[in-house]
């Protein structure tokens, strides 16, 4: 028996040991099998195909909505969100003071135009007896002067109803458009100053991109050129057309403003405020110029991770290692990194699988 025992524990042994190393040599085989074909590059210049640039979605009309009165706001009862039609009462403001006003224009307009009648019928009436020989020409000079400024009071009583009528359409605040309200600056209750804005309203469906263009590219974009908007939040990419470029830097920070049109049958799911990246191709390269020490690497290379930003790079074992790098300028499809790569140091430019830390890797 005790023999018997001893074979089969010798045997079971045996069989452990040719799994583990069956298990050893499937998993070296595995490992050589997952390895990923990558493609290697150095930081270079190159010419600039591509101008890329970074802007947002905005809306194409925005408005202010505020009054050219002080009182207390009476009522304001839209929100952020709500959606406005043209001509939409939006607030109010408090206007005893100019309602007071306005009946005191009234009841001098009445006392003008009662001076006035009485001027009229002097000046009949002295026009009469002057044609009768009856009067003077002094007497109807001075009857006709009396009776033109008994005019001119009556005039200037009714433009001053004019402007109180004016000043009381500014405690009625109504939407200049018909849009959504995307900010409420005051509530009811709140005192409203002169160009104070009370809520801002911005036209819906009529979104565009609005990029910033450095001064050493703005040369080569034409209004009318196609660009390619991406925008990541949402997985969304389309064509649009330069509309308007801004000729002046001076209260941009040294970058000119260039606007880009979105069809309309793109700008569902968009909302204003969505970063977009814009490239816009250049019909005729422009050469970076190589600064001593510049490394420029593709777009295409960065690996994007919240704030962080970094590139994949091949490691002594041949396994990809994540790089955190620091960014500068974009050069078309290029940018500058900063820190983090050296000029000659090669990175991974692309790859036919999925990248992660410590991943095999077999260079193409």
């Amino acid at each position: 028996m005790n023999t018997k025992r001893v074979a089969e524990l010798f045997t079971g042994f045996a069989i452990l040991l040719l799994s583990a190393c069956s298990a050893d040599k499937k998993e070296v085989e595995v490992n050589t099998d997952v390895a990923v074909a990558v493609t290697v590059s150095k930081p270079s210049a190159d010419e600039q195909q591509e101008i890329n640039l970074s802007g947002q979605i905005e809306a194409a009309q925005s408005v202010n909505v505020s009054t050219r009165v002080m009182g207390f706001i009476t009522m304001l009862k839209v929100k952020a969100g709500d959606q406005v039609s043209k001509g939409q009462l939006l607030a109010t403001i408090s206007n005893q003071d100019i309602v007071a006003k306005r009946a005191q224009t009234d009841a001098m307009i009445s006392e003008a135009q009662a001076a006035l009648s009485n001027a009229q019928k002097d000046y009949d009436r002295f026009t009469t007896l002057y044609k009768q020989q009856s009067a003077t020409a002094k007497e109807l000079d001075n009857v006709t002067l009396q009776y033109n400024a008994a005019k001119a009071k009556v005039e200037g009583a009714k433009q001053m109803r004019n402007e109180v009528n004016a000043m009381l359409g500014y405690t009625s605040l109504t939407a200049p458009f018909s849009g959504i309200v995307t900010q409420k600056l005051a509530e009811q209750g709140n005192m409203a100053n002169p160009g104070m804005p009370i809520v801002t309203i911005e036209q819906s469906g009529s979104y565009q991109v609005s990029a910033s263009v450095p001064e050493n590219t703005i040369s080569q974009i034409q209004q009318g050129a196609t660009a390619i908007i991406s925008i990541k939040a949402i997985d969304k990419t389309f064509k649009g057309s330069i509309t308007q470029i801004n000729q002046s830097s001076q209260f941009t920070g040294g970058q000119y403003i260039v606007k880009v049109s979105i069809p309309g049958a793109d700008k569902k799911d968009l909302y204003a405020g969505m970063y977009a990246n814009v490239t816009i191709h250049v019909t005729k390269p422009l050469a970076v110029k190589a600064i001593p020490g510049m490394v420029l690497v593709p777009l295409s290379s960065i690996i994007q991770k919240g704030q962080l930003t970094g590139l994949y790079t091949v490691g002594n074992n041949n396994t990809a290692l994540l790089r955190w790098v620091r960014l500068g300028k974009t050069y078309g499809d290029k940018v500058e990194v900063l820190s983090g790569l050296e000029k000659n140091e090669p990175f991974i430019l692309n790859a036919e699988g999925k990248l992660y830390n410590g991943v095999p890797v077999k260079i193409k």
